[in-house]
C-alpha cells in the first residue's frame, strides 16, 4: 500500500513528525519532489533533527530511505546530513537514491544567489538553495542526471557545451567570474565517489516492492499552497507539492496511491514572501511565533522568524481539496492552550464580496479575512491520549475546523514527540 504525507498551506506544517510517526509501520519512505531548501522537524529518542533531503523515516531500522527522480539532489547536503545522524548515534540508514534524480550544481546556487540580489526588493525570498535555477535546467535539458555520471567523455562534450551558456549570463548579467570546466567536471566526479554505492533503478525497486505488498510512504516537502501550478504563483516552489505528483517523482502508477494523509496546523505561518491573508503582527504575532512548534516558529532551513497568522479555513480547505485528501492529520493544538479567545478565518472579502474559495493571486492580494472568534481552553493538552478528554472548548475547535475543511481529522497532534497524537475515527 501507498500513502503520501503532504502539506495544505505554505510548508511548515509538521510532515516531518506525522512522517516520522507513519514510518513505524512503513518499509521504504521516499522523498518524491523538492531539495535542501526546506526542512523537516523532528523530536525522537534521539533528539531534536533538522532533515532537508533525508527522507523522514531514517530512524527506524527496519526501513528503506529512497531519493526519487524528482528530487533536486543536492549530493553533498545530502552526505552531511547522513553523517550530522549517524554521528549523533543513529544507526546508518539504508538508502538508495534513483539513477534517474538530477543533481544541483554549485553554480545553481551561485545563480540562485546573483539572482536575488539583482532583483533586490522585488525577490521571491528564495532560500537560495539553488532550486530555481536547478529546475530551470531540468526543464531545459541542460541539468545532469545522476546516471550520466557513469559516462565520462560524453559528460566533458555536455559540461563544456554548458559552460558557454552559462557563462553568458554570468559575466554579463551578473559581472561575475565564468565557469571552468576543469572545476565542474571535479565537482561530478566528487559526486560519483559519493552516490556510486547508493544509486539504482528506484521506479524498479518500488515496483517490485508494490508486487510484495509492502507498506511505501511518500513524503512531501512544502505544501498545497506552494505548489508552482496551484499555490500563490509566482511565490512558489518550483517542483510540485502535490500527492499527484509522488507517482511522477517516485516512478509509480498514480492508482497505487490509496491514501493521502494531508497535514494542516492548528493556527497559520509561512516562510518566505507572497499573499498570506490571516497573517498577524507585533506582539500577538511574536507571541504565537515563541510559543509556536517545539522551540519556536523559526525556519528548519534559514533560521528566519516565520510569518504568523490565525487558521486560515479557505486557503486550507483549498489546501486539502488539492491535495485528494484522505485524513487530515491536525497538529500543534497543544499551542494554542495559551489563548482566552482564538480568531478563526472563515472567509475572504474581496471587493466588497465575501468568498470561501481561494483565488488566484491577483485577487488574493486585494483579500482581508473575515474573522470569528472561539472561546478558548486555556490549558495545557500534552499528554492526553483520547479525543473524548481534550476540554470541551478544544473539541470544538477541532470540530468547527473539520466542518470547514470537509475531510476527516482523523489524527490530532498534541505536542512535539513521536507518541504526541491523538487517533479520532
Amino acid at each position: 500500500m501507498v500513502q503520501a504525507v503532504v502539506g495544505a498551506n505554505w510548508g511548515d506544517e509538521g510532515k516531518g513528525k506525522i512522517t516520522d510517526m507513519l514510518a513505524e509501520k512503513a518499509d521504504i519512505i521516499v522523498r518524491f519532489q523538492g531539495g535542501a531548501n526546506a526542512g523537516h522537524t523532528i523530536v525522537n529518542n534521539y533528539g531534536k533533527f533538522a532533515l532537508h533531503t533525508l527522507p523522514s523515516g531514517v530512524f527506524y531500522d527496519h526501513t528503506t530511505s529512497v531519493i526519487g527522480n524528482g528530487v533536486a539532489l543536492n549530493i553533498p547536503v545530502l552526505f552531511n546530513e547522513i553523517k550530522g545522524i549517524v554521528d549523533r548515534g543513529v544507526p546508518a540508514p539504508k538508502i538508495l537514491v534513483s539513477d534517474r534524480a538530477q543533481m544541483v550544481m554549485s553554480y545553481h546556487i551561485l545563480f540562485d544567489q546573483c539572482e536575488e540580489e539583482r532583483l533586490g526588493g522585488k525577490s521571491f525570498g528564495s532560500t537560495k538553495s539553488g532550486i530555481a535555477p536547478f529546475y530551470s535546467d531540468k526543464y531545459a535539458k541542460i541539468g545532469f542526471q545522476v546516471s550520466e555520471l557513469f559516462d565520462e567523455e560524453a559528460l566533458r562534450e555536455k559540461v563544456e557545451r554548458i559552460c558557454v551558456q552559462k557563462n553568458v549570463i554570468l559575466e554579463h548579467l551578473y559581472q561575475k567570474p565564468a565557469l571552468n570546466p576543469d572545476e565542474i567536471l571535479a565537482e561530478l566526479k566528487g559526486y560519483k565517489e559519493m552516490v556510486e554505492p547508493y544509486v539504482c533503478d528506484v521506479s524498479a525497486f518500488l515496483w517490485d516492492a508494490i508486487q510484495e505488498g509492502k507498506t511505501i510512504l511518500l513524503e512531501g516537502q512544502l505544501g498545497s499552497l506552494k505548489d508552482p501550478d496551484h499555490g500563490i504563483y509566482p511565490m512558489v516552489t518550483s517542483s510540485s507539492t502535490l500527492a499527484a505528483y509522488g507517482a511522477i517523482g517516485a516512478g509509480i502508477p498514480p492508482y497505487e496511491i490509496k491514501k493521502i494523509v494531508t497535514v494542516v496546523k492548528a493556527y497559520s505561518s509561512a516562510v518566505g514572501a507572497g499573499a498570506f491573508v490571516s497573517e498577524i503582527f507585533g506582539e500577538e504575532a511574536d507571541e504565537l511565533r515563541r510559543r509556536g512548534g517545539d522551540g519556536g516558529e523559526y525556519g528548519a532551513t534559514t533560521g528566519r522568524p516565520r510569518r504568523m497568522g490565525w487558521f486560515d479555513c479557505v486557503a486550507s480547505k483549498y489546501g486539502c481539496r488539492i491535495q485528494g485528501t484522505t485524513d487530515v492529520a491536525f497538529t500543534v493544538l497543544d499551542v494554542l492552550g495559551y489563548l482566552e479567545e482564538i480568531p478563526v478565518c472563515t472567509g475572504y472579502e474581496i471587493n466588497g464580496k465575501v468568498t470561501t474559495d481561494f483565488p488566484t493571486t491577483s485577487q488574493l492580494e486585494k483579500a482581508k479575512p473575515v474573522i470569528e472568534v472561539l472561546p478558548g481552553w486555556n490549558s495545557d493538552i500534552r499528554g492526553i491520549k483520547n479525543y473524548e478528554d481534550l476540554p470541551e472548548n478544544c473539541r470544538k475547535y477541532v470540530e468547527f475546523v473539520e466542518k470547514h475543511l470537509g475531510f476527516p481529522i482523523t489524527m490530532i497532534s498534541n505536542g512535539p514527540g513521536r507518541d504526541d497524537i491523538i487517533y479520532r475515527k
